[in-house]
């Protein structure tokens, strides 16, 4: 209910903007005004700018019912993502969000305690009653696959960060190229192999670090180590990280996520093993922490805006009932800092 302030009459209330109003002060129909809000591209130029003169003076804000009459779309669309305390998750989330925003789109989030098939129907099902336009789903988690799958078919939907079984257009990280960048580099620096610290085998971005971390091994010919399996934070870092240490043959150490990674450096200063000295670590991200670590950590960046805009643009395709292929990869950038380093010369 609208309230009067005090000394003020009802019939004293500033009262909304309509449409009418904003045809009426940019000279043109109510039918123009529809046409410049709704398909802008079917209006010639200056009139569109007169329109949106008005709209912005008269502080005009579409019904978004009347906008979904005539449009037969909400200009909302729906995420369901899960675990958004990490970094990868959350980063993609703020990418789709801002390359939405970017176009005037609302987003509407369903955020799930676990990514399988119950939830992520029940996801889903909340976002289409607020008859979102489509949905985006950041799935880094094998367990998705299933839940997209039972997804209903008249539904536009892009995932992000999918498996390769994933039903439906699929956006993501390289994450295979990115990872042999990082061990390359190692393997450049003159250290004999490479030791990994993986993250969660049931986690799509890990498997895919693990795969491009051991191909490279393997088609230079270097000694595969058994790789340590973490659950993405630092305590497992470091945990993995004192075994590392122990052992005086390790000289280089890609880590799959950043955070890991930080558990992996102070286990090793510990220690007395130092870094880049004795052993060079690379990770995985680039939080914004990472150029901060001591030392400064070499990592490979993932470029979440980008990411959102590859599935934001991906997703309008797929709203428009365009063929769009099943997969586009974002390309990583290896970020060289100080904590790799040639191998320490008894390796060599």
């Amino acid at each position: 209910m609208t309230m009067v302030r005090p000394g003020e009459s009802p019939a004293e209330r500033p009262r909304a903007a309509v449409m009418e109003d904003v045809a009426e002060l940019a000279g043109v129909s109510a039918m123009t005004v529809s046409r410049v809000l709704n398909a802008p591209e079917k209006v010639r130029p200056e009139t569109r700018e007169r329109v949106l003169a008005a709209v912005r003076e008269l502080d005009y804000r579409p019904n978004s019912a009347a906008r979904m009459l005539v449009t037969g779309r909400s200009g909302v669309l729906g995420v369901v993502c899960f675990d958004t305390t990490l970094y990868g998750p959350a980063s993609t989330l703020f990418g789709v969000e801002q390359a939405a925003r970017d176009s005037d789109y609302l987003v509407s989030i369903a955020s799930l305690p676990v990514l399988d098939r119950r939830w992520i129907g029940r996801g889903v099902d909340r976002l289409r009653s607020q008859s979102v336009d489509g949905v985006i789903v950041v799935a880094p988690h094998e367990s998705a696959a299933e839940g997209v799958r039972q997804l209903p078919a008249g539904l536009p939907v892009v995932v992000v960060g999918g498996g390769g079984d994933v039903p439906v257009p699929v956006v993501a990280v390289d994450q295979v190229a990115g990872a042999a960048r990082a061990t390359r580099h190692l393997l450049s620096l003159g250290h004999r192999t490479v030791w990994h610290v993986a993250g969660p085998p049931n986690w799509v971005d890990s498997r895919g670090r693990l795969s491009g971390w051991r191909s490279v091994l393997e088609a230079e010919g270097r000694v595969v180590p058994e790789p340590l399996v973490g659950d993405w934070t630092a305590s497992s870092g470091y945990e993995l990280g004192r075994r590392l240490a122990a052992d005086g043959g390790v000289t280089a150490v890609f880590v799959a996520n950043d955070h890991m990674a930080m558990g992996v450096l102070r286990a090793l200063r510990e220690a007395g093993r130092r870094v880049p000295e004795d052993v060079s670590v690379a990770g995985f991200d680039d939080v914004p922490e990472a150029a901060y670590f001591w030392p400064p950590l070499t990592t490979v960046r993932q470029d979440f805006g980008e990411l959102g805009r590859q599935a934001f643009r991906l997703l309008l395709h797929r709203i428009a009932d365009r063929d769009v292929g099943p997969a586009r990869l974002v390309e990583p950038e290896l970020v060289v800092r100080e904590s790799t380093a040639a191998a320490p010369p008894s390796s060599a």
